[in-house]
């Protein structure tokens, strides 16, 4: 009878072998092709794009996976014999060699360079606006890079990452043999003292003698780079070290223009991909040339909200000031009006971020006629923002190209100019085709006044189903800390509304709803 029993578990475990998915079998098989590698502890491959998708198997970190495509924040992989999707977020290159000719450009103020990918690692220093640094890494979420010698950890949904420029190699001057660690800087950068007294060394040590101390604000030349250490020309006579956590670095460049004098002058950096150059100071003229973040441009004129920049000898444009940083490394955030409070009827003094939904390879939806949702949205956000901006307010826009924009980044700029109003323009698209109308969400309570005036005023302009206010749970909404709003102007899955909806005229009756129902919302504010 025990053998009988025996005999019968040895079957059962070897049919529950045979079974289960063999893990080796997963890595062995995507290994030679794969081109991630799980970034967390654990990852879920999910059957669709989504959170809310089944889960077909469980990843654990370090496990290759082959990228088949990409929608959003989600990429559709292939692991073995399994085929699904996964967060980008937790998915890393599985070679360094990928990211060694890129940099990073800081898109931000004060950005801090840490340790450890984590946020709750040690703080080694910070990058100002426009920035630049070497990529070594990335992970997930952070990027380890390296600035002016000090290598650390930096988010990703701060900076714009960029291939370097290739450059021709340099002849090797065999004489000359590099014995120190010291890392020299650009001639032209300086360092800006952040805290209110800072003690000045003669060695890049706590234990080395004092020779004085450096006050905020004042600048200095930077000499070199060596670890935590900054040297700076302390006076005329003296070079010192002073630890680089309570500074920031900036860089001047000087003019090409054959209109300006020899004396340097104050540049802009761009700090967004497809960043638009301008024939004149208004995001409707015609665009001249879209750039990429990194570059720098001669300033040679003020209008409006643009600066009138050098291209070249014969050539100047215009770009927005809130897409660029200048050479004193502060960031061109519109200001708000300081002379009086705002006047009823105006939106003076407001900052107000107008997101276009989608863009680059994320194409949205598509409707029945052919429309690509990415088109539309950018047409219209460029129509409000004109209305917004006649109206007086500052307005921010998280794309003005056909690029692709992390829906966290979008959140970020939202946070970065403490926007009184973020407002997130998409069409809709289900597989019913009957379903018609317009919809505004919100999510958080702080929200729900705002899309009910703008919903509103949309109703009292829009000929369409109305379907009211709702709660969504969109990620620019969840994790928008300013009043958010996601407006969905009518279904392009629904052919005669498509017609509708896609023309000149209805943008027109949508953009001028919200800009009323935005208006009155803040001017409620007021009473």
């Amino acid at each position: 009878m025990r053998t009988k029993i025996l005999h019968s578990i040895i079957i059962f475990v070897l049919m529950v072998t045979i079974a289960m998915p063999n893990k080796n079998f997963v890595q062995r098989a995507s290994a030679d092709t794969s081109d991630l590698k799980v970034a967390g502890t654990i990852l879920h491959l999910r059957e669709g794009p989504g959170l809310s998708y089944p889960i077909i198997t469980t990843l654990e970190e370090g496990d290759p996976l082959t990228s088949i495509g990409r929608e959003g924040d989600w990429i559709q992989v292939k692991v073995g014999n399994y085929e699904g999707w996964v967060a980008s977020w937790l998915t890393a290159p599985t070679s360094a060699k990928q990211a060694i000719d890129k940099s990073v450009i800081s898109q931000v103020d004060r950005l801090n360079i840490r340790t450890d990918p984590d946020i709750s690692s040690a703080v080694l220093g910070q990058l100002s606006t426009g920035n630049q640094a070497n990529l070594i890494e990335e992970n997930a979420e952070w990027a380890k890079i390296d600035w002016n010698g000090l290598t650390g950890w930096v988010s990703k949904d701060y900076v714009t990452i960029n291939d370097n420029p290739k450059k021709e190699k340099e002849p090797k001057d065999d004489a000359v043999e590099v014995t120190t660690t010291t890392t020299p800087v650009n001639k032209d950068t300086t360092f800006t003292i952040l805290v209110d007294v800072l003690n000045v060394r003669k060695k890049p040590d706590l234990n080395a003698k004092k020779i004085g101390t450096a006050k905020k604000g004042q600048a200095f030349k930077v000499i070199a780079h060596e670890h935590n250490w900054v040297q700076i020309q302390y006076n005329d006579k003296k070079t010192g070290w002073v630890y680089s956590f309570y500074g920031t670095f900036s860089n001047k460049v000087k003019s090409t223009s054959k209109t300006s004098s020899s004396k340097e002058l104050e540049s802009v950096t761009i700090i967004y991909n497809g960043t638009n150059l301008r024939t004149d100071a208004s995001t409707a003229a015609e665009v001249v040339e879209r750039v990429d973040a990194g570059l720098n441009y001669p300033i040679v004129g003020v209008k409006n909200d643009f600066y009138e920049i050098q291209l070249d000898e014969d050539q100047t444009a215009f770009v927005a000031n809130w897409v660029v940083t200048t050479s004193s490394n502060k960031t061109m955030i519109p200001q708000k009006e300081k002379e009086e409070p705002r006047k009823k009827g105006t939106l003076s003094g407001l900052t107000i971020v107008v997101d276009a939904g989608h863009g680059g390879n994320d194409h949205g939806t598509t409707g029945q006629r052919g429309t690509e949702e990415k088109g539309i949205t950018l047409k219209t956000a460029t129509m409000l923002a004109s209305k917004l901006s006649a109206a007086g307010a500052n307005v921010v826009m998280t794309r003005e190209s056909d690029e692709y924009v992390a829906l966290r980044k979008r959140v970020s700029i939202a946070h970065q100019y403490e926007a009184d109003a973020f407002i997130s323009l998409h069409y809709d698209a289900t597989d019913d085709s009957s379903i018609n109308g317009f919809t505004s969400y919100y999510m958080n309570s702080n929200q729900k006044g705002l899309a009910e005036a703008i919903h509103d005023g949309l109703s009292s302009k829009l000929e369409l189903r109305d379907r009211g206010t709702q709660q969504g749970n969109y990620l620019v909404l969840r994790e928008n800390r300013q009043k958010a709003v996601l407006i969905e102007l009518g279904f392009l899955s629904n052919s005669s509304e498509e017609r509708v909806i896609t023309t000149a005229k209805f943008r027109e009756q949508a953009t001028l709803g919200i800009y009323q129902g935005i208006l009155n919302y803040f001017n409620e504010q007021e009473e």
